[in-house]
Protein backbone atom coordinates (compact mmCIF):
# COMPACT_ATOMS: atom_id res chain seq x y z
CA UNK A 1 0.00 0.00 0.00
CA UNK A 2 1.30 3.41 -0.75
CA UNK A 3 1.13 5.84 1.90
CA UNK A 4 0.73 9.86 1.69
CA UNK A 5 2.71 12.20 3.42
CA UNK A 6 -1.23 13.41 4.54
CA UNK A 7 -4.52 11.84 3.50
CA UNK A 8 -7.55 14.45 4.07
CA UNK A 9 -9.81 12.24 2.41
CA UNK A 10 -10.68 10.52 5.25
CA UNK A 11 -11.18 13.50 7.97
CA UNK A 12 -13.79 14.87 4.84
CA UNK A 13 -15.70 12.14 5.29
CA UNK A 14 -16.19 12.48 9.14
CA UNK A 15 -16.94 15.65 8.57
CA UNK A 16 -18.72 15.70 5.36
CA UNK A 17 -22.70 16.23 6.75
CA UNK A 18 -21.75 19.14 8.19
CA UNK A 19 -19.13 21.16 5.52
CA UNK A 20 -21.79 20.11 3.15
CA UNK A 21 -24.72 21.78 5.31
CA UNK A 22 -22.41 25.10 6.22
CA UNK A 23 -22.05 24.99 2.25
CA UNK A 24 -25.78 25.12 0.74
CA UNK A 25 -26.17 27.64 4.02
CA UNK A 26 -23.49 30.10 2.43
CA UNK A 27 -24.16 29.60 -0.76
CA UNK A 28 -28.24 29.51 -0.16
CA UNK A 29 -27.40 33.20 1.28
CA UNK A 30 -25.29 34.07 -1.32
CA UNK A 31 -23.18 36.01 1.60
CA UNK A 32 -19.33 34.67 0.67
CA UNK A 33 -16.91 37.57 2.34
CA UNK A 34 -17.47 39.11 5.92
CA UNK A 35 -20.35 37.14 7.06
CA UNK A 36 -21.80 35.40 9.98
CA UNK A 37 -19.24 32.30 9.46
CA UNK A 38 -16.29 34.34 9.39
CA UNK A 39 -17.41 36.17 12.47
CA UNK A 40 -18.50 32.87 14.40
CA UNK A 41 -15.06 31.42 13.38
CA UNK A 42 -13.36 34.62 14.61
CA UNK A 43 -15.27 34.16 18.39
CA UNK A 44 -14.27 30.07 18.10
CA UNK A 45 -10.94 30.31 17.97
CA UNK A 46 -10.26 33.62 19.82
CA UNK A 47 -11.93 31.28 22.87
CA UNK A 48 -9.99 28.49 22.41
CA UNK A 49 -7.09 30.28 22.09
CA UNK A 50 -7.57 32.35 25.14
CA UNK A 51 -7.48 35.73 23.52
CA UNK A 52 -9.65 38.57 23.13
CA UNK A 53 -9.23 39.12 19.50
CA UNK A 54 -9.48 37.15 15.97
CA UNK A 55 -8.94 38.25 12.60
CA UNK A 56 -9.22 35.84 9.58
CA UNK A 57 -7.26 37.21 6.41
CA UNK A 58 -6.18 34.87 3.12
CA UNK A 59 -3.20 33.35 4.33
CA UNK A 60 -0.81 32.80 6.55
CA UNK A 61 2.00 34.83 4.89
CA UNK A 62 -1.11 37.63 4.93
CA UNK A 63 -1.41 36.89 9.00
CA UNK A 64 2.42 37.86 9.46
CA UNK A 65 2.29 40.47 7.35
CA UNK A 66 -0.68 42.17 8.41
CA UNK A 67 0.61 41.97 11.81
CA UNK A 68 3.80 43.58 11.22
CA UNK A 69 2.39 46.37 9.44
CA UNK A 70 -0.05 47.08 12.15
CA UNK A 71 2.68 46.81 14.35
CA UNK A 72 4.64 49.49 12.77
CA UNK A 73 7.15 47.62 10.95
CA UNK A 74 8.37 49.52 8.26
CA UNK A 75 11.70 50.46 6.11
CA UNK A 76 14.66 50.32 8.03
CA UNK A 77 13.70 48.23 10.45
CA UNK A 78 14.88 44.71 11.38
CA UNK A 79 13.29 41.80 12.48
CA UNK A 80 15.17 38.26 14.21
CA UNK A 81 13.62 35.31 13.45
CA UNK A 82 14.94 31.89 12.33
CA UNK A 83 15.78 30.88 8.94
CA UNK A 84 15.05 27.30 9.10
CA UNK A 85 11.28 27.94 8.31
CA UNK A 86 8.99 28.49 5.43
CA UNK A 87 9.69 31.30 3.26
CA UNK A 88 7.06 33.02 4.58
CA UNK A 89 8.38 34.02 7.65
CA UNK A 90 10.99 36.23 6.07
CA UNK A 91 8.97 36.76 3.35
CA UNK A 92 6.63 39.08 5.63
CA UNK A 93 9.24 40.77 7.24
CA UNK A 94 10.20 41.73 3.46
CA UNK A 95 7.01 42.85 2.23
CA UNK A 96 6.90 45.67 5.21
CA UNK A 97 10.60 46.89 3.84
CA UNK A 98 12.41 45.82 6.97
CA UNK A 99 15.08 43.25 6.98
CA UNK A 100 15.18 39.62 8.29
CA UNK A 101 18.04 39.06 10.70
CA UNK A 102 18.55 35.57 10.99
CA UNK A 103 19.40 33.80 14.29
CA UNK A 104 21.01 30.46 14.63
CA UNK A 105 18.24 27.25 15.81
CA UNK A 106 18.72 24.97 19.26
CA UNK A 107 20.11 21.81 17.89
CA UNK A 108 17.10 19.92 19.53
CA UNK A 109 13.70 21.48 18.79
CA UNK A 110 14.97 23.53 15.54
CA UNK A 111 13.15 26.77 16.98
CA UNK A 112 14.96 29.96 17.54
CA UNK A 113 18.03 29.43 20.03
CA UNK A 114 17.02 32.20 22.26
CA UNK A 115 20.94 32.35 23.88
CA UNK A 116 21.79 33.91 20.90
CA UNK A 117 19.18 36.71 20.45
CA UNK A 118 20.45 39.38 22.05
CA UNK A 119 23.62 38.77 20.30
CA UNK A 120 22.06 39.85 17.47
CA UNK A 121 19.87 43.13 18.61
CA UNK A 122 21.02 46.17 17.20
CA UNK A 123 19.18 49.94 17.44
CA UNK A 124 17.38 49.23 14.79
CA UNK A 125 15.67 46.21 15.76
CA UNK A 126 11.50 46.40 16.02
CA UNK A 127 10.52 43.18 16.70
CA UNK A 128 11.60 39.35 17.34
CA UNK A 129 9.26 36.48 15.04
CA UNK A 130 9.71 33.26 16.97
CA UNK A 131 8.47 30.36 14.82
CA UNK A 132 6.98 27.23 16.34
CA UNK A 133 8.60 24.53 13.90
CA UNK A 134 6.28 21.56 13.23
CA UNK A 135 4.21 22.19 16.03
CA UNK A 136 7.17 22.31 18.81
CA UNK A 137 6.36 25.52 20.94
CA UNK A 138 9.39 27.79 20.86
CA UNK A 139 10.89 28.87 24.38
CA UNK A 140 9.25 31.84 24.81
CA UNK A 141 9.59 32.57 28.42
CA UNK A 142 13.19 34.42 27.50
CA UNK A 143 12.15 35.86 24.13
CA UNK A 144 9.65 37.42 26.04
CA UNK A 145 11.91 39.18 28.73
CA UNK A 146 14.44 40.72 25.76
CA UNK A 147 11.34 41.73 24.11
CA UNK A 148 10.27 43.53 27.25
CA UNK A 149 14.31 44.32 28.22
CA UNK A 150 14.49 46.23 24.84
CA UNK A 151 11.57 47.48 23.79
CA UNK A 152 10.47 45.43 21.16
CA UNK A 153 7.34 43.40 19.84
CA UNK A 154 7.45 39.73 19.92
CA UNK A 155 4.86 38.24 16.84
CA UNK A 156 4.64 34.28 16.84
CA UNK A 157 4.54 32.25 13.59
CA UNK A 158 1.83 29.35 14.57
CA UNK A 159 1.25 28.12 11.04
CA UNK A 160 2.17 25.00 12.46
CA UNK A 161 1.10 24.84 15.89
CA UNK A 162 -2.44 25.14 16.20
CA UNK A 163 -2.95 23.77 19.22
CA UNK A 164 0.11 23.37 21.01
CA UNK A 165 0.25 25.40 24.36
CA UNK A 166 3.88 26.66 25.89
CA UNK A 167 3.87 26.58 29.94
CA UNK A 168 0.29 26.32 29.69
CA UNK A 169 -1.09 28.90 27.16
CA UNK A 170 -1.86 28.24 23.64
CA UNK A 171 0.84 29.09 21.50
CA UNK A 172 -0.27 32.34 19.65
CA UNK A 173 -1.57 33.87 22.98
CA UNK A 174 2.06 35.65 23.53
CA UNK A 175 2.91 39.00 22.80
CA UNK A 176 1.62 41.18 20.11
CA UNK A 177 0.42 39.20 17.37
CA UNK A 178 -0.26 35.34 16.80
CA UNK A 179 -0.59 34.03 13.43
CA UNK A 180 -2.18 30.86 11.70
CA UNK A 181 -1.97 29.73 8.72
CA UNK A 182 -4.78 27.20 7.91
CA UNK A 183 -3.24 25.60 4.55
CA UNK A 184 -4.96 22.45 3.69
CA UNK A 185 -2.18 20.03 5.34
CA UNK A 186 -2.08 21.90 8.85
CA UNK A 187 -3.09 20.67 11.74
CA UNK A 188 -6.05 22.95 11.45
CA UNK A 189 -7.09 23.58 7.58
CA UNK A 190 -9.31 24.57 5.50
CA UNK A 191 -9.57 23.51 1.76
CA UNK A 192 -7.85 26.44 0.32
CA UNK A 193 -5.26 28.93 1.78
CA UNK A 194 -6.96 30.58 4.56
CA UNK A 195 -5.31 32.14 7.99
CA UNK A 196 -5.71 34.59 11.26
CA UNK A 197 -4.10 37.07 13.17
CA UNK A 198 -5.05 36.80 17.26
CA UNK A 199 -4.39 39.27 19.59
CA UNK A 200 -5.11 40.46 22.79
CA UNK A 201 -4.75 44.52 22.05
CA UNK A 202 -8.15 45.91 21.14
CA UNK A 203 -6.40 48.63 18.56
CA UNK A 204 -3.87 46.17 17.09
CA UNK A 205 -6.76 44.02 16.16
CA UNK A 206 -8.38 46.56 14.75
CA UNK A 207 -5.46 47.98 12.66
CA UNK A 208 -5.10 44.26 11.47
CA UNK A 209 -9.04 44.45 10.47
CA UNK A 210 -8.48 47.60 8.50
CA UNK A 211 -5.51 46.86 7.30
CA UNK A 212 -7.39 43.48 5.80
CA UNK A 213 -10.73 45.28 3.92
CA UNK A 214 -8.37 47.93 1.91
CA UNK A 215 -8.01 50.10 4.50
CA UNK A 216 -11.60 50.39 5.13
CA UNK A 217 -13.52 50.61 8.25
CA UNK A 218 -16.69 51.97 6.95
CA UNK A 219 -17.81 50.61 3.33
CA UNK A 220 -16.28 53.57 0.53
CA UNK A 221 -14.08 55.12 3.58
CA UNK A 222 -10.42 53.97 3.36
CA UNK A 223 -8.47 55.67 6.10
CA UNK A 224 -5.02 53.90 4.50
CA UNK A 225 -3.42 51.92 2.26
CA UNK A 226 -4.73 47.98 3.18
CA UNK A 227 -5.15 44.91 1.08
CA UNK A 228 -7.73 42.70 -0.05
CA UNK A 229 -6.86 39.31 2.72
CA UNK A 230 -10.27 38.35 4.04
CA UNK A 231 -10.95 34.68 4.62
CA UNK A 232 -13.68 33.40 2.71
CA UNK A 233 -17.30 32.28 4.27
CA UNK A 234 -16.63 28.58 2.17
CA UNK A 235 -13.06 28.25 4.28
CA UNK A 236 -15.14 29.63 7.80
CA UNK A 237 -17.48 26.87 7.73
CA UNK A 238 -14.20 23.87 6.77
CA UNK A 239 -12.62 25.35 9.98
CA UNK A 240 -15.87 25.85 12.17
CA UNK A 241 -16.61 21.76 11.51
CA UNK A 242 -12.79 21.00 12.29
CA UNK A 243 -11.97 23.37 14.93
CA UNK A 244 -14.32 21.42 17.86
CA UNK A 245 -12.22 18.09 17.07
CA UNK A 246 -8.74 20.10 17.01
CA UNK A 247 -8.00 18.43 20.63
CA UNK A 248 -8.45 15.29 19.20
CA UNK A 249 -6.73 15.46 15.71
CA UNK A 250 -3.91 16.81 17.95
CA UNK A 251 -4.09 14.00 20.56
CA UNK A 252 -3.40 11.37 17.40
CA UNK A 253 -1.10 13.20 16.16
CA UNK A 254 0.81 13.14 19.74
CA UNK A 255 -0.04 9.12 19.68
CA UNK A 256 1.41 8.27 16.32
CA UNK A 257 4.60 10.30 17.36
CA UNK A 258 5.43 8.27 20.31
CA UNK A 259 4.74 5.15 17.97
CA UNK A 260 7.06 6.26 15.81
CA UNK A 261 9.53 6.93 18.53
CA UNK A 262 8.72 3.22 20.16
CA UNK A 263 9.13 1.56 16.19
CA UNK A 264 12.73 3.48 15.73
CA UNK A 265 14.32 2.82 19.14
CA UNK A 266 17.39 1.19 18.52
CA UNK A 267 17.83 3.08 14.93
CA UNK A 268 20.12 5.18 13.95
CA UNK A 269 18.02 8.36 13.70
CA UNK A 270 16.74 10.75 15.74
CA UNK A 271 13.40 11.37 16.56
CA UNK A 272 11.88 14.77 17.52
CA UNK A 273 12.90 16.42 20.94
CA UNK A 274 9.79 17.51 22.89
CA UNK A 275 11.51 19.90 25.67
CA UNK A 276 9.14 19.40 28.56
CA UNK A 277 8.29 23.28 28.51
CA UNK A 278 4.79 22.52 26.10
CA UNK A 279 2.94 20.28 24.03
CA UNK A 280 4.59 19.28 20.29
CA UNK A 281 1.45 19.03 18.36
CA UNK A 282 3.39 17.41 15.31
CA UNK A 283 2.44 19.09 12.92
CA UNK A 284 5.22 17.04 10.88
CA UNK A 285 7.40 14.15 12.40
CA UNK A 286 10.78 15.05 11.33
CA UNK A 287 13.81 12.96 12.13
CA UNK A 288 17.46 13.20 11.63
CA UNK A 289 19.69 11.45 10.19
CA UNK A 290 23.55 11.35 8.47
CA UNK A 291 22.05 9.32 5.75
CA UNK A 292 18.70 11.12 5.05
CA UNK A 293 18.86 10.95 1.06
CA UNK A 294 19.13 7.22 1.07
CA UNK A 295 15.96 7.18 3.42
CA UNK A 296 14.03 9.35 1.49
CA UNK A 297 15.08 7.11 -1.88
CA UNK A 298 14.15 3.88 0.03
CA UNK A 299 10.90 5.22 1.14
CA UNK A 300 9.70 6.60 -2.37
CA UNK A 301 10.95 3.11 -3.42
CA UNK A 302 8.42 1.77 -1.32
CA UNK A 303 5.59 3.87 -2.50
CA UNK A 304 6.03 5.95 1.05
CA UNK A 305 5.82 9.63 0.82
CA UNK A 306 8.48 11.37 3.20
CA UNK A 307 9.54 15.09 2.24
CA UNK A 308 12.64 17.12 3.37
CA UNK A 309 11.19 20.49 5.32
CA UNK A 310 13.75 22.34 4.29
CA UNK A 311 16.69 21.85 2.30
CA UNK A 312 18.02 25.15 2.03
CA UNK A 313 18.03 27.76 5.04
CA UNK A 314 16.23 31.18 4.03
CA UNK A 315 19.93 33.00 4.29
CA UNK A 316 21.12 30.69 1.47
CA UNK A 317 17.87 31.06 -1.05
CA UNK A 318 18.93 32.90 -3.99
CA UNK A 319 16.56 35.55 -3.19
CA UNK A 320 18.55 36.35 0.21
CA UNK A 321 22.04 35.06 -0.53
CA UNK A 322 23.95 37.69 -1.64
CA UNK A 323 22.53 40.01 1.27
CA UNK A 324 23.70 37.33 4.03
CA UNK A 325 26.68 36.25 2.14
CA UNK A 326 28.59 37.09 5.62
CA UNK A 327 26.11 35.38 7.91
CA UNK A 328 27.30 31.36 8.97
CA UNK A 329 24.55 29.66 11.04
CA UNK A 330 26.39 26.28 11.81
CA UNK A 331 23.28 24.54 13.15
CA UNK A 332 20.63 25.57 10.83
CA UNK A 333 23.26 24.20 8.10
CA UNK A 334 23.76 21.12 9.05
CA UNK A 335 20.04 20.26 10.46
CA UNK A 336 19.21 21.58 7.17
CA UNK A 337 21.21 18.28 5.45
CA UNK A 338 20.01 15.71 7.44
CA UNK A 339 16.22 16.00 8.23
CA UNK A 340 13.45 14.27 6.76
CA UNK A 341 9.84 13.85 7.83
CA UNK A 342 7.54 11.21 7.70
CA UNK A 343 3.99 10.87 7.13
CA UNK A 344 1.96 12.16 9.35
CA UNK A 345 -2.46 12.78 10.06
CA UNK A 346 -4.52 11.80 12.49
CA UNK A 347 -5.95 8.92 10.99
CA UNK A 348 -2.72 7.30 10.25
CA UNK A 349 -2.75 3.63 11.73
CA UNK A 350 -0.22 1.70 13.65
CA UNK A 351 -0.33 -0.23 10.77
CA UNK A 352 1.00 2.10 8.23
CA UNK A 353 3.17 3.54 11.09
CA UNK A 354 5.04 -0.38 11.22
CA UNK A 355 5.77 -0.11 7.36
CA UNK A 356 7.17 3.12 7.28
CA UNK A 357 9.84 2.00 10.76
CA UNK A 358 10.49 -1.12 8.82
CA UNK A 359 11.35 0.32 5.67
CA UNK A 360 13.44 2.63 7.50
CA UNK A 361 15.20 0.04 9.88
CA UNK A 362 16.12 -2.07 6.31
CA UNK A 363 17.68 1.15 5.08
Amino acid sequence: MNIPMVDLKIQFETLRDDIEKGFRQVLETTHFILGPQGRSLEEEVAAYCGVKHAVGVASGTDALHLALRAAGIGPGDEVITPAFTFIATAEAISYTGAVPVFVDIDPHTFNIDPELIEAAITPSTRAILPVHLFGQPADLEPIEALCRKHGLKLIEDCAQSFGADYRGRKTGAFGEFGCFSFFPSKNLGCYGDGGMVVTNDDALAQSVRVLANHGSRQRYHHSVIGYNSRLDELQAVVLRAKLPHIDTYNSARRRNASLYDERLKGCDVRPPVQDGKGTHVFHQYTLLSTRRDALHKALGDAGIASAVYYPIPLHRQEVYRERFAHVSLPITERVATQVLSLPMYPELTGEMIDRICDVIRKA
